[in-house]
């Protein structure tokens, strides 16, 4: 980015500013200043993580099933199994 094209930015960037401190200042106005996307909490974020990690775990295992020509029924078995032992959560 060139000078001039940082210099315009922050231009625009310096009006957009001094637009909102004056709509602040009226008293009687209704503040029209964008804000940007609800922020989200941080159990909620971990939510999605959590599911998106049991999206991909399910699918990746439907995948070595499939190649390995695996029957639910002996899968579930061996996922207790290491279930029990420890060595999945």
């Amino acid at each position: 980015m060139d000078e001039r094209e940082k210099l315009r930015k922050f231009r625009e960037l310096d009006d957009a500013f001094a637009q909102a401190l004056r709509e602040l200042e009226k008293p009687n106005s209704r503040l029209d200043i964008p804000t940007g996307p609800p922020v989200r909490s941080l159990a909620e974020l971990e939510a999605e993580e959590r599911q998106q990690r049991q999206q991909a775990f399910e699918t990746r295992l439907q995948s070595l099933m499939k190649e390995y020509a695996q029957p639910k029924e002996s899968v579930a078995v061996l996922l207790r199994t290491l279930q029990m032992l420890g060595h999945i959560a």
